[in-house]
């Protein structure tokens, strides 16, 4: 049977523990919550990173056809000039010069993200589409789009690596 001092005993002892099982407890659960809060911020930052290289991604593509479209304007316009047609194509040429500008800063940021090769492919695309907006004015406007046969299949690859690397970001 149970003295009074016994029962005293296990009720100090008892008084003593629940309060270090709960901290034992509220400090796991905060270790926890810290474990859950770092993955959060993980998935956070990987999701704004894919985010804005598929938006850079949108935006190269976006810049590649503004580039045909310019260096097509720029042998219409060239081409009144030369019909005899008073025409001022020196801002056909600074819009086509700019739009090549454009695609080879967005395609310097996206090599960031590529291996060397890649890297020297988009540079080499670059300095096609500068070539292209330079020779555009001297080009029919019936054969701009041979122009851009070569730049065609390099763009092609560059497309295809913004998708492997959307996709290996998922």
């Amino acid at each position: 049977m149970d003295g009074p001092i016994e029962t005293n005993t296990r009720l100090r002892g008892a008084v003593v523990i629940f309060p270090m099982f709960i901290a034992t407890l509220s400090l796991a659960t905060s270790i926890y919550n810290g474990y859950l809060n770092n993955k959060f911020v993980e998935l956070i930052q990987q999701n704004v990173s894919r985010s804005e290289y598929i938006r850079t991604c949108k935006d190269i593509i976006d810049s590649y056809f503004l580039i045909k479209l310019k260096a097509a304007a720029l042998s219409a316009a060239a081409e009144r000039e030369r019909a005899g047609r008073v025409t001022d194509i020196t801002a056909y040429e600074a819009e086509a010069d700019n739009a090549a500008s454009h695609f080879g800063a967005l395609g310097t940021y996206m090599a960031n993200f590529q291996d060397d090769a890649a890297r020297e492919r988009y540079t080499y695309l670059a300095w096609e589409l500068v070539r292209i907006a330079k020779t555009a004015k001297d080009t029919a406007p019936a054969t701009v789009d041979k122009l851009f046969e070569k730049a065609d299949g390099m763009f092609a690859q560059m497309n295809n690596d913004c998708i492997k690397t959307a996709k290996s970001k998922i």
